[in-house]
């Protein structure tokens, strides 16, 4: 039975389209079959705490005598980390917050990312396919097109320490309606959008 986690980080609960993205790729995931799942973590409706000790970092046999990990942490780290092993498919909504990936999701980014578990020598999520869709607000070229800061964490932690096979999926632009200094490029800003959504569109049906 395919299952999908669909994580969503966006503030915006109204006009996100990192959420609008994420949305359009579970559905059409989930409609190639009756007998497909998904699990949605919103880490803005439902956020998760920041780590309550460094200790949480660590296996239990590699943490210092002084870490101080409750068991209600260790509780919650292994409900997330189960959640994520239980899917064959992930798909993220990361849209960037001054340049980078929004506290929420960094917070789940830190309680998943333990050496040992799922990280280094251990990575049993090697090889499982995740999309991440990277919403940015602004124009990313020329001066400003080293400024996407959000981009690398995940390469670094999902494809990088975890070994998973990463998509991402990158619409820029998406204050152009909005942003008096961005009004010249709306037009190209909704091209982004449209392209954007026809990715995803593909991935949904080969992922």
């Amino acid at each position: 039975m395919p299952h999908l986690l669909r994580i969503d980080s966006s503030a915006d609960l109204r006009h996100s389209d990192s959420r609008a993205l994420t949305a359009l790729f579970t559905d059409e995931w989930a409609a190639r079959g009756a007998d497909r799942t998904v699990t949605h973590r919103d880490l803005h409706v439902n956020p998760l705490p920041h780590l309550e000790d460094a200790g949480l970092h660590w296996t239990p046999e590699t943490r210092l005598d002084d870490d101080a990990v409750s068991r209600a942490s260790e509780l919650l780290q292994d409900e997330l980390i189960d959640e994520l092993l239980a899917a064959d498919a992930v798909v993220i909504g990361a849209p960037l917050y001054n340049y980078t990936v929004p506290s929420t999701l960094k917070a789940w980014i830190d309680r998943i990312h333990i050496p040992g578990r799922l990280a280094g020598d251990v990575r049993p999520l090697a090889g499982r396919p995740v999309v991440a869709v990277v919403t940015r607000g602004a124009v990313y070229e020329g001066e400003t097109a080293g400024w996407d800061h959000g981009s690398p964490v995940l390469d670094l932690i999902l494809r990088g320490a975890l070994g998973m096979d990463l998509t991402i999926v990158t619409q820029s632009i998406t204050l152009g309606d909005r942003a008096e200094p961005l009004r010249p490029f709306a037009a190209r800003g909704r091209e982004e959008r449209a392209a954007a959504a026809e990715r995803i569109s593909e991935l949904a049906r080969t992922v």
